[in-house]
Protein backbone atom coordinates (compact mmCIF):
# COMPACT_ATOMS: atom_id res chain seq x y z
CA UNK A 1 0.00 0.00 0.00
CA UNK A 2 2.78 2.67 0.61
CA UNK A 3 4.97 1.59 -2.28
CA UNK A 4 2.02 2.15 -4.57
CA UNK A 5 1.09 5.67 -2.67
CA UNK A 6 5.26 6.31 -2.80
CA UNK A 7 5.51 5.32 -6.98
CA UNK A 8 2.24 7.33 -6.95
CA UNK A 9 4.17 10.71 -5.50
CA UNK A 10 6.87 9.85 -7.08
CA UNK A 11 5.46 9.89 -10.72
CA UNK A 12 3.11 13.33 -10.11
CA UNK A 13 6.45 14.87 -9.03
CA UNK A 14 8.46 13.24 -12.25
CA UNK A 15 5.83 14.25 -14.65
CA UNK A 16 5.19 17.57 -13.40
CA UNK A 17 8.98 18.27 -13.47
CA UNK A 18 8.79 17.02 -17.02
CA UNK A 19 6.07 19.21 -18.31
CA UNK A 20 7.24 22.26 -16.49
CA UNK A 21 10.11 22.12 -18.93
CA UNK A 22 8.41 21.45 -21.67
CA UNK A 23 5.24 24.28 -21.27
CA UNK A 24 5.10 27.46 -21.19
CA UNK A 25 3.09 28.72 -18.71
CA UNK A 26 0.44 31.05 -19.54
CA UNK A 27 0.27 34.49 -18.66
CA UNK A 28 -2.40 35.53 -16.06
CA UNK A 29 -4.13 37.38 -19.06
CA UNK A 30 -4.12 34.06 -21.35
CA UNK A 31 -5.14 32.11 -18.89
CA UNK A 32 -8.33 34.37 -17.21
CA UNK A 33 -9.45 34.79 -21.10
CA UNK A 34 -9.02 30.51 -22.01
CA UNK A 35 -10.57 30.12 -18.57
CA UNK A 36 -13.59 32.75 -19.70
CA UNK A 37 -14.05 30.97 -22.86
CA UNK A 38 -14.12 27.23 -21.38
CA UNK A 39 -17.03 28.43 -18.50
CA UNK A 40 -18.85 30.62 -21.90
CA UNK A 41 -18.44 27.49 -23.89
CA UNK A 42 -19.79 24.85 -21.32
CA UNK A 43 -22.32 26.83 -20.11
CA UNK A 44 -23.75 27.88 -23.08
CA UNK A 45 -24.02 24.42 -24.45
CA UNK A 46 -24.93 22.25 -21.14
CA UNK A 47 -28.14 23.27 -19.38
CA UNK A 48 -26.72 21.48 -16.14
CA UNK A 49 -23.57 23.48 -16.10
CA UNK A 50 -25.91 26.97 -16.47
CA UNK A 51 -27.98 25.97 -13.80
CA UNK A 52 -24.97 25.18 -11.61
CA UNK A 53 -22.98 28.45 -12.54
CA UNK A 54 -25.63 30.42 -11.04
CA UNK A 55 -25.57 28.91 -7.62
CA UNK A 56 -21.89 27.96 -7.11
CA UNK A 57 -20.04 29.57 -4.30
CA UNK A 58 -16.86 29.02 -7.14
CA UNK A 59 -15.83 27.57 -10.40
CA UNK A 60 -12.58 26.08 -10.90
CA UNK A 61 -11.73 25.95 -14.24
CA UNK A 62 -8.77 24.03 -16.24
CA UNK A 63 -8.97 25.32 -20.02
CA UNK A 64 -6.35 23.03 -21.47
CA UNK A 65 -4.98 19.92 -19.70
CA UNK A 66 -2.50 17.72 -21.78
CA UNK A 67 -2.17 14.24 -21.30
CA UNK A 68 0.40 11.91 -22.42
CA UNK A 69 1.07 8.58 -21.92
CA UNK A 70 2.74 5.17 -22.05
CA UNK A 71 2.28 2.57 -19.96
CA UNK A 72 3.51 5.24 -17.67
CA UNK A 73 1.30 8.91 -18.04
CA UNK A 74 0.90 12.23 -16.89
CA UNK A 75 -1.15 15.22 -17.42
CA UNK A 76 -0.48 19.00 -16.43
CA UNK A 77 -2.67 21.93 -16.77
CA UNK A 78 -2.91 25.39 -15.31
CA UNK A 79 -6.60 27.04 -14.02
CA UNK A 80 -8.60 29.83 -12.50
CA UNK A 81 -10.76 29.80 -9.10
CA UNK A 82 -13.52 32.27 -10.08
CA UNK A 83 -16.02 33.67 -7.64
CA UNK A 84 -18.56 35.13 -9.82
CA UNK A 85 -16.98 37.04 -11.96
CA UNK A 86 -13.82 37.88 -9.30
CA UNK A 87 -10.13 35.89 -9.81
CA UNK A 88 -9.32 34.00 -6.59
CA UNK A 89 -6.38 32.59 -7.40
CA UNK A 90 -4.98 30.22 -9.92
CA UNK A 91 -3.94 26.71 -9.76
CA UNK A 92 -2.44 23.54 -11.29
CA UNK A 93 -3.80 20.39 -12.21
CA UNK A 94 -1.45 17.18 -12.05
CA UNK A 95 -1.98 13.72 -12.34
CA UNK A 96 0.13 10.27 -12.86
CA UNK A 97 -1.11 7.36 -13.86
CA UNK A 98 0.24 3.77 -15.22
CA UNK A 99 -1.46 0.86 -16.97
CA UNK A 100 -2.55 0.40 -20.35
CA UNK A 101 -2.46 3.47 -22.44
CA UNK A 102 -0.73 4.79 -25.13
CA UNK A 103 -1.22 8.12 -26.68
CA UNK A 104 -1.61 12.41 -25.72
CA UNK A 105 -4.42 13.79 -25.77
CA UNK A 106 -5.76 17.50 -24.56
CA UNK A 107 -9.08 17.96 -22.48
CA UNK A 108 -10.50 20.93 -20.04
CA UNK A 109 -12.57 20.43 -16.65
CA UNK A 110 -14.80 22.99 -14.97
CA UNK A 111 -16.04 22.13 -11.04
CA UNK A 112 -18.41 23.55 -9.78
CA UNK A 113 -17.96 24.26 -6.30
CA UNK A 114 -21.43 24.14 -4.12
CA UNK A 115 -20.83 24.52 -0.90
CA UNK A 116 -18.77 26.71 2.02
CA UNK A 117 -16.86 23.62 2.89
CA UNK A 118 -15.55 22.76 -0.59
CA UNK A 119 -14.08 26.19 -1.50
CA UNK A 120 -12.66 26.45 2.20
CA UNK A 121 -10.93 23.09 1.46
CA UNK A 122 -9.81 24.14 -1.35
CA UNK A 123 -8.32 27.07 -0.12
CA UNK A 124 -6.73 25.63 3.12
CA UNK A 125 -5.37 22.48 1.51
CA UNK A 126 -1.57 22.01 0.42
CA UNK A 127 -3.13 20.65 -2.24
CA UNK A 128 -6.62 18.75 -3.60
CA UNK A 129 -6.64 15.36 -4.35
CA UNK A 130 -9.79 14.51 -6.30
CA UNK A 131 -11.31 11.58 -4.80
CA UNK A 132 -10.19 12.78 -1.22
CA UNK A 133 -11.93 15.63 0.89
CA UNK A 134 -15.20 16.84 -0.24
CA UNK A 135 -17.51 14.85 -2.57
CA UNK A 136 -16.73 15.66 -6.38
CA UNK A 137 -19.71 13.88 -9.09
CA UNK A 138 -17.83 13.62 -12.35
CA UNK A 139 -21.23 15.00 -15.11
CA UNK A 140 -21.83 12.87 -18.25
CA UNK A 141 -24.46 11.99 -20.43
CA UNK A 142 -25.80 9.52 -17.53
CA UNK A 143 -25.41 11.38 -14.41
CA UNK A 144 -26.97 14.67 -15.99
CA UNK A 145 -30.05 12.93 -16.82
CA UNK A 146 -30.69 11.49 -13.00
CA UNK A 147 -30.22 15.29 -11.20
CA UNK A 148 -32.20 18.17 -11.42
CA UNK A 149 -31.96 21.25 -9.03
CA UNK A 150 -33.56 19.51 -6.09
CA UNK A 151 -31.69 16.22 -6.25
CA UNK A 152 -28.11 18.79 -6.09
CA UNK A 153 -26.97 17.90 -2.56
CA UNK A 154 -22.54 16.86 -3.25
CA UNK A 155 -20.14 19.63 -2.35
CA UNK A 156 -18.81 19.95 -6.09
CA UNK A 157 -19.67 18.58 -10.16
CA UNK A 158 -16.98 18.54 -12.67
CA UNK A 159 -17.47 18.32 -16.14
CA UNK A 160 -15.28 16.92 -18.57
CA UNK A 161 -15.15 18.91 -21.98
CA UNK A 162 -12.77 19.84 -25.39
CA UNK A 163 -11.45 16.45 -25.34
CA UNK A 164 -9.09 15.82 -28.09
CA UNK A 165 -6.67 12.61 -28.72
CA UNK A 166 -6.12 9.49 -29.41
CA UNK A 167 -7.13 8.23 -25.78
CA UNK A 168 -10.21 6.15 -25.06
CA UNK A 169 -11.47 8.26 -22.09
CA UNK A 170 -10.35 11.19 -19.38
CA UNK A 171 -10.51 11.00 -15.44
CA UNK A 172 -10.28 12.85 -12.88
CA UNK A 173 -10.06 10.54 -10.07
CA UNK A 174 -6.51 10.58 -8.33
CA UNK A 175 -6.03 14.31 -9.86
CA UNK A 176 -3.65 16.83 -7.61
CA UNK A 177 -5.08 20.64 -7.43
CA UNK A 178 -2.52 23.21 -6.03
CA UNK A 179 -2.53 26.95 -5.57
CA UNK A 180 0.46 28.53 -7.73
CA UNK A 181 1.91 31.31 -7.47
CA UNK A 182 1.65 33.97 -10.95
CA UNK A 183 3.90 35.99 -12.43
Amino acid sequence: MHQTHYLKRFLIIGFFVIFAHTANAASTEDLNKDANQALNAITSTNPLAAELAKTAKAVLIFPNIVKAGLIFGGAYGEGVLKRGDKVEGYYNSVTASWGLQAGAQSYGYAVFLMTDKAVKYLRKSSGWEIGVGPTVVVVNEGVAKNLSSSTLKDDAYAFIFDQQGLMASVSIEGTKISRIKTP
